[in-house]
């Protein structure tokens, strides 16, 4: 039976967070499969290379399709995200949403998407309490600073992190 239920969740995920986690659990629910793309982007000066954010995303996501039936996939992409989305099938693109701020850049990027392929829905999942603060931004800020980012991260992403910001410390 074909996957009637496609999506694309974007982003750098540099490093993948907790608030990250909670949006794909969420879109894992209503979802046959989910794609999850990780954009190449590097004009956001990624600490970590496409390669391994890649493979953090993959390690973290594991358990969460498991758990909620749904087949999780992650690739990396580049270029215009309605064209990945075409290229994997997918019918919707999840954009997770932290505050009232996130939503007119999402709602104008939903707007173009649309435009430029209208039969690609946009779905917006807020953050649910305890994750609306966390962006891998603010992590990435915090871990150079020496403070805890233990609560914003999974264990493999923290110790990864950590160990990133040692070796661009030296």
């Amino acid at each position: 039976m074909p996957e009637r239920r496609v999506g694309v969740y974007p982003g750098t995920f540099d490093p993948v967070t907790n608030g990250h986690l909670d949006v794909i659990q969420r879109a894992a629910r209503l979802l046959d499969r989910l794609v999850v793309g990780v954009a190449i982007n590097a004009g956001k000066g990624p600490i970590f290379p496409l390669e391994e954010r890649v493979a953090l995303v993959r390690a973290e996501v594991g358990p969460i399709g498991e758990a909620a039936g749904c087949r999780i996939e992650v690739s990396a992409f580049e270029g215009l995200l309605v064209t990945f989305a075409r290229s994997q099938g997918a019918r919707v693109i999840i954009r997770g949403l932290r505050a009232v701020s996130d939503f007119d850049y999402e709602y104008q990027m939903a707007g173009m998407n649309h435009r430029l392929d209208p039969g690609v829905e946009t779905v917006f999942l807020t953050a649910s309490e305890t994750n609306q603060f966390i962006s891998s931004r603010f992590v990435k800020e915090i871990a150079r600073l020496g403070g805890d980012i233990s609560s914003f991260v999974p264990p493999l992403t923290l110790e990864r992190t950590l160990a990133r910001v040692r070796e661009d410390g030296q």
